[in-house]
């Protein structure tokens, strides 16, 4: 096998069963921490033997043993010799490989690979992994890291980041959780329910992130974007019975189905009124109508997220922007409101409002949110102000706004758009030329 090769087979293997090997140790050990930095050390194991022994009949099995004796291997430096290191030494069978051997098969108890089990394990690493005592910007890179089984530079790449820095964070984030004695496993259901926002939150952040770019060349970032939904697709099928993780992914499905068309030919955005709907992903669509029907058929009402997923449904459902039920839309902003209270979501709401009834029931809803200081450092407000007062043909007043969303703006792409805009405006007449 060529090196490439094994290096390839390693992080094919590593994307898939990173998070139960790493929630497997976790719960072995009872240290997340540790349980995580002997995953890693698995990983850079394999990544020297595969590629020069081949890839082992269970590769999963094979880092989750090199994993194992590293824990031994920790325990004894620490010299303790207790209960739990006679327990792990026996389950592994230390005395048929020899120290500092790779083992060649999968662990002979298959304890630690029973189904009902690794479930728990997954879900247990999401939960710490999003815990509240983290920052926002921990709890991302964590949960990339360990649940998405990225590595350092894939995350920083993804958020033009440096690599130290998002090192920092994972470092700074599992210390935290050291310090804060948060244990390993899946909360009770009291607490389950609590903390169960934060880690949609994370999973929202991440695909929020890479559907809209804050920042770079690039409008959409696919690999975020998939990331975010493959970890929604994991958690609906953990928590099968909560409804607003079914409304998180119909809401995360429903998005991504326009992503083929959201940029043109050129790279540029497209808006979604004048977006080819025939590029829309049906299947997606399908997928998306489907989480959202079985968050509805909970019967207890749409959360947050399962009212953003109707919206999304909306549209996704009309042959064309004129076509679309804004009067429905406009009824879910203002519900969505009362659930969820957000300058964004009021902003949303104007937009409604200004396709349902037109520019001039819409503009005093952004007037007040303008008046009120909301989203002072975002380009979203004035560039939605400078739409609606460029509808109404108060030109001078729209070219400040945009003007001021163009200073605001951090993406080059959606720059381009409002320099369009810009240009698009007619000057003032000025006095005859002699």
């Amino acid at each position: 096998m060529t090196d490439p090769a094994g290096r390839e087979a390693v992080a094919a293997v590593w994307r898939i069963e990173s998070a139960r090997i790493v929630g497997a140790l976790a719960r072995y050990t009872g240290d997340f921490a540790l349980a995580e930095d002997l995953a890693q050390e698995a990983l850079a194991e394999a990544l020297v033997t595969w590629p020069r022994e081949g890839v082992p009949r269970s590769p999963a099995g094979w880092l989750l043993t090199v994993g194992r004796r590293r824990a031994i291997d920790a325990f004894r430096r620490r010299a303790a010799r207790d209960g739990r290191y006679a327990a792990l030494a026996r389950d592994l069978g230390e005395g048929g490989i020899a120290s500092g051997a790779a083992p060649a098969g999968p662990p002979g108890d298959g304890l630690l690979w029973d189904p009902d089990r690794i479930d728990d394990d997954v879900l247990a690493l999401m939960f710490i992994s999003c815990h509240p005592v983290l920052s926002r910007e921990a709890r991302v890179a964590l949960t990339l890291r360990v649940v998405g089984g990225l590595t350092s530079d894939e995350i920083a790449r993804m958020f033009l980041a440096s690599t130290a820095t998002v090192q920092a964070r994972i470092t700074r984030a599992k210390k935290t959780l050291g310090a804060a004695r948060v244990p390993f496993g899946v909360p009770p259901p009291g607490e389950r329910a609590r903390r169960l926002g934060s880690v949609l939150n994370v999973i929202y952040l991440i695909f929020t992130e890479g559907s809209s770019a804050g920042s770079g060349r690039e409008l959409i970032r696919l690999d975020l974007a998939g990331e975010a939904q493959r970890l929604a697709r994991v958690l609906a099928r953990l928590v099968p019975d909560e409804p607003e993780v079914h409304g998180l992914l119909a809401l995360l499905e429903l998005t991504a189905a326009r992503f083929p068309a959201r940029i043109g030919p050129d790279g540029e955005p497209v808006l979604l009124e004048r977006q080819d709907r025939g590029r829309w992903d049906r299947a997606a669509i399908g997928r998306g109508r489907a989480a959202l029907a079985r968050a509805e058929r909970a019967g207890r009402g749409l959360g947050a997220y399962g009212l953003q997923a109707a919206i999304a449904e909306c549209h996704a459902v009309a042959a064309s922007a004129d076509a679309t039920d804004w009067e429905r839309i406009v009824l879910l902003y203002e519900a969505l409101g009362r659930l969820a209270p957000s300058a964004v979501i009021e902003l949303n709401r104007a937009v409604a409002v200004s396709m349902a009834q037109g520019p001039a029931a819409a503009l005093p809803i952004v007037e007040g949110l303008a008046a009120a200081g909301a989203l002072p450092n975002s380009h979203l407000l004035p560039a939605v102000r400078g739409e609606l007062l460029t509808r109404l043909g108060r030109a001078a007043e729209a070219r400040t706004e945009l003007e001021r969303a163009l200073r605001l703006c951090g993406n080059d792409r959606e720059r381009t758009v409002l320099e369009r805009k810009l240009a698009a405006l007619p000057w003032p007449a000025g006095p005859p030329v002699s």
